[in-house]
Formats: C-alpha cells, sequence, structure tokens
C-alpha cells in the first residue's frame, strides 16, 4: 500500500527549494523519527514552510470533480475511489495541515486526486515516507533568463 502525505509548500519556500525536494523529504523524515525537543524544533519549521489546506474548497473541488465518476463515494469526510474493477483503489482525507492519500494497485484512482488538487494548488508536495518517494503534484517551471 502508499500512503501519502500531501503538504502545501509556501510559495517562496517551493519556489526557492525548486529542484531540491530532498531537502523537504529529509525535514518530514527526521520529524518522523524525532523526540522529545528535535521533534518539537522539527515541527516549528515544518508549520513555517507550510500553509493551511482551505479545507472547504478542497471538498467543494473534490466533489465537484469527481462527485461524478463511477467507483466514487464520500464516507464521514473522506473519499473514496475504485476504478478498473477495483484494480485501483484510493482513499482521500483532508486535513488542515495536511491531505492523507492511501492508495492499492494501479496509479488510476491516486492520479485521479493529484489531477483535481494540482489544478487547486500550485504547491502540493507528496510524500511517501515509507517508500522515500516525494515529488510536486504540479511541478514549478524555471524561469529562464537571457
Amino acid at each position: 500500500m502508499r500512503k501519502y502525505q500531501l503538504y502545501l509548500i509556501e510559495d517562496e519556500f517551493a519556489a526557492h527549494y525548486f529542484g531540491r525536494e530532498r531537502l523537504f523529504f529529509q525535514l518530514f523524515q527526521e520529524h518522523q523519527h524525532a523526540n522529545g525537543e528535535f521533534q518539537f524544533i522539527t515541527k516549528k519549521q515544518i508549520d513555517y514552510i507550510t500553509k493551511k489546506v482551505e479545507v472547504l474548497k478542497i471538498h467543494n473541488l473534490i466533489q465537484k470533480q469527481l462527485g461524478r465518476i463511477k467507483g466514487f463515494k464520500a464516507d464521514h469526510g473522506a473519499y473514496y475511489i475504485e476504478l478498473s474493477g477495483k484494480l485501483s483503489t484510493a482513499k482521500l482525507e483532508v486535513f488542515q495541515d495536511l491531505i492523507t492519500v492511501e492508495a492499492q494497485g494501479s496509479y488510476e484512482a491516486e492520479t485521479a486526486y493529484f489531477e483535481v488538487l494540482r489544478k487547486c494548488e500550485s504547491s502540493f508536495l507528496a510524500i511517501d515516507l515509507e517508500h522515500q518517494r516525494f515529488g510536486w503534484l504540479k511541478p514549478i517551471k524555471e524561469r529562464k533568463l537571457i
């Protein structure tokens, strides 16, 4: 099973650390394994670089964009998608500080969520700590200066 945590990164940090996403990943990984004062410090750093998720906006967008898809359902604030005859399933939950996605099978169901979210905000960073995977939902385009 794949488990993603999606954080909304402040725009200035997202732009500054483009191409160095591993530094964000390391911070979140250190926070997960930290104890005591170190955990407090990493939490403060995470709070500083992240924005609060507009929960109502996300709920409305997901309902509007995915509500008509066969295999989509909402239950107690969580959203479920089963596609291709249960070969691809994903669950999404929205919180103020992050969004979680749990997925199994092919990538089709989780990609449906990611496509909706990337239209909403440009600086969502997806992190899968267990499998050490991370990346932007909507990659930031580099400005080319001539």
